[in-house]
């Protein structure tokens, strides 16, 4: 039995698609610690696992990129939250490390993964988002491009990487590297390097073909399959009365300015039944229209086994636990990963995107019947993330990290 020590950032959509894996983890024999957001703590001890708050000064470190009017400008804000953060879990961390055998350090945990690979203790990261690995089959991340294999596209990759996304990468390595300079470890090179080059497992929550097909992923990286994971909750008592098809509209469970998605999807209630989880926005803000159903959080699993399709933001978690479910997703990405999640929908012909800056009622009943008519391409990724490894395998790829470091350190 190995005691592991998990550090996740501060957010439900970081915690929830790594919590099978930390019970597949505890099912095994294994003393699995938690540092997350404090409102989940007495969450993750009702399910039988130790948990503690992350320090408080990097919880109250605000995601403002909402704020932004660009993409980039919006990823600039994005990263800038999490290296002011950085600092803070690099001290919060170190006073466990003693204690565990291994780390399992969210990816966007930047301090707490420097203090786990200055440890010297077997460590692997998660990532739950289109990791920012660079590939020849794959576009630049960050702007939702669509891949493209000739000679235009070669010259669009190559552009945008080094005219938007290296000044980007430049803002992140700069403060990253002076911290782990102080803690004597190397430079990083680029976005590949942190996040596919320190760690020697890197789980990443997801599956091909949903994640583009590389001929070139790093060793480190295994792809798990879709974290689905709701907490435990009792469908909700009208669900068995609903009558006509059903759209699940859901927002951005950190606070990102995207009520606009819900106040366009309800414009449809009439030929929908509308179920909007509002999470981030105060549904007060919202209209309520009659037959329609708004609520912060409701158990999505449930709405998934009646929906026709999942409209939302793009966020990596509901669109992957809609497309598991084999329910067609319509992404209207308002910043973050969502631009390149929404990309992947369409690529795989598992729905449809809408731009938010074009959203309204007509564009979007529009987008929702396309999407519908794609179920087959959702079901195909069904298919394909029950065939991944799941949890059972991204425990027993952290047991195996654990027994190869016990073995090089014994020779």
């Amino acid at each position: 039995m190995s005691r592991i020590l998990v550090y996740t950032s501060p957010s439900r959509g970081h915690l929830y698609p790594l919590v099978p894996t930390l019970e597949a983890l505890r099912d095994r024999g294994h003393d699995v610690s938690v540092r997350t957001l404090a409102s989940a703590v007495p969450m993750l001890e009702e399910l039988g696992l130790e948990a503690a708050p992350v320090d408080p000064r990097a919880e109250h470190i605000e995601n403002d990129d909402w704020r932004a009017r660009t993409p980039i400008g919006a990823q600039r804000r994005d990263v800038a939250a999490y290296v002011k953060r950085a600092p803070y879990e690099l001290a919060d961390i170190r006073g466990q490390i003693d204690d565990a055998d291994a780390l399992l350090i969210d990816c966007t945990a930047w301090g707490a993964a420097v203090a786990a690979e200055a440890s010297g203790r077997p460590w692997a990261t998660f990532g739950h988002f289109p990791l920012p690995i660079e590939s020849r089959d794959a576009p630049p991340y960050g702007l939702g491009l669509r891949p493209r294999f000739d000679r235009v596209g070669r010259a669009r990759d190559a552009f945008m990487r080094r005219i938007v996304l290296a000044p980007l990468a430049g803002m992140v390595l700069k403060p990253l590297n002076e911290l782990r300079a102080k803690e004597g470890l190397r430079s990083l090179s680029d976005a590949t390097d942190f996040f596919a080059g320190t760690a020697p497992l890197v789980l990443y929550y997801t599956a091909e073909p949903f994640e583009y097909p590389r001929s070139d992923w790093p060793p480190s990286v295994r792809l798990v399959g879709p974290g689905t994971w709701d907490p435990p909750a009792d469908p909700p008592p009208w669900l068995d009365s609903l009558e006509r098809p059903l759209l699940l509209v859901t927002c951005s469970t950190e606070f990102q300015d995207d009520g606009k998605l819900a106040r366009t999807a309800l414009e449809l209630t009439g030929e929908y039944e509308i179920v909007v989880t509002t999470a981030g926005v105060d549904p007060a803000t919202l209209p309520a229209p009659r037959g329609a159903h708004v609520h912060r959080f409701l158990p999505h699993r449930p709405l998934l086994e009646r929906a026709a399709c999942v409209v939302c933001h793009g966020g990596m978690g509901i669109t992957q636990k809609a497309l598991a479910a084999g329910v067609p997703v319509c992404a209207v990405p308002f910043g973050r990963d969502q631009f390149e999640v929404a990309r992947r929908v369409e690529v795989a012909r598992a729905g449809t995107s809408v731009s938010a800056g074009r959203l309204d009622a007509r564009r979007l009943r529009r987008a929702v019947e396309q999407a519908v008519a794609r179920r087959d391409g959702a079901a195909a990724l069904a298919a394909a993330f029950h065939a991944a490894p799941g949890p059972a395998g991204a425990a027993r790829e952290v047991e195996s990290l654990i027994e190869r470091t016990a073995h090089a350190h014994a020779t």
